[in-house]
This record gives structure tokens, sequence and C-alpha cells, in this order.
């Protein structure tokens, strides 16, 4: 700092006067007092904040933030009702690393995930639990269409020969429900053969 401090003292950034006569023997007593206010300066700069921000953000890759359209407060309606059923509460959670949900319907279901991008094995991964005490694993990502779409066939934990559960998030973009997302669960007990339906579920985002 003692270096950074005479350097831009010596380079005219203060009067020419000044700077020849501060590091004269017994002035030295003022550098801690001027290294200090050099650095305070320096750490309220707009740039280097922007750098430490950046620096500090692990999670601001494109892979990272693939699942962020289903951020925001949506009303649900399952397919075949006419109403929502349900509100289901999207939010990023700790720098922008995890995805958390907090879901619920007028029934009194509730349930929450929390999901987030594994860079070390360049896969999404969803931890699902509700009320009922099911848990479900799935992982996955982004298909060509911009569907995101996980599985527990994927995880590592996954039984050979067991449900197969794949959930599809589609954004929708055009149409009647422009800025929509539907979600639907799928599960297949023959190897992926044929599937059912589990869920399947229009989220409309709240305008608050």
């Amino acid at each position: 700092m003692t270096n950074v401090v005479r350097n831009l003292v010596t380079r005219k950034f203060l009067p020419t006067a000044w700077a020849s006569s501060f590091f004269r023997s017994g002035t030295q007593s003022a550098l801690p007092l001027i290294c200090a206010l050099f650095a305070a300066l320096l750490a309220s700069s707009p740039v280097l904040a922007q750098s430490t921000t950046q620096s500090s953000s692990p999670c601001a890759t494109a892979d990272h933030r693939a699942f962020n359209f289903w951020i925001g407060t949506w009303d649900v309606t399952p397919a075949g009702k006419e109403s929502p059923t349900g509100i289901n509460r999207i939010s990023a959670q700790h720098n922008g690393c995890v995805i958390r949900e907090e879901y619920s319907t007028r029934g009194g279901y509730t349930g929450m995930s929390m999901s987030f991008y594994d860079a070390a094995r360049k896969i999404w991964h969803q931890t699902w639990m509700g009320l009922d005490g099911t848990a479900l694993y799935i992982e996955g990502g982004l298909n060509e269409r911009g569907e995101m779409v996980l599985s527990n066939a994927n995880w590592p934990g996954y039984v050979a020969g067991s449900q197969i559960n794949r959930v599809t998030w589609t954004p929708n973009k055009n149409g009647q429900n422009r800025g929509s997302v539907r979600q639907h669960w799928q599960a297949s007990t023959d190897g992926g053969k044929s599937w059912k339906t589990v869920f399947d579920g229009l989220y409309i985002k709240r305008e608050d």
C-alpha cells in the first residue's frame, strides 16, 4: 500500500510542492492515515464493487441460470380445471445458486423443492418433498426446445426396474398464455415404453 500511495502522490494526484515534501523525514507518521484514506476510496469504487460482485458469483453462468424462467409467483391450474387450485412461489436463493419452490393448494397440500445446477457433473438436480413424506430426486437439463426435463432415471440412486418419473417444464412464449409455464409430470412402470400423467399444470404468473 505504501508504494501505491507513493506512486499516486508522485503522479500529480497531489500538488507538486506538497508531494515533494510528503515523504521527507519526520512526515512518515501521516502515511498510515493516507493509506487508510486511499483504501476507503478504492473500496467504494463502483468499478471495484462490480468486479468483487462478479468474482463472488460462481452461479452467474448461463448453465446456472437455465431454470430462471420458472422464477416467480404463480397461480397453478391443473389440466381439466377452470380455475387455479394452488399457488407456487419460486425464488432464487443464495446468490442465484439455488432455486427454491414453495407449493400449496386450497385443499391443504404443501410441498417444497430445491433445484440447482451441479457444475461438477454438468447436470441439473431437484429434490422434492411434500407433506405426504414422499421424496423425489430428479436430474437432467434443457432439451433442444428449451424445456427443462428432469428424471429420477438420471439420478445415481435410481434402482433399475423401479418407476421412472419424468417432469418437464415448458416456457410458453406465444399464444394466449404468453409468459406462462406448463409443468408436466409423467410416470412409467415399464422402463419408459409407456407413460401416464401424474400432474399437468399451467402456471400463470401473478402481476404482483
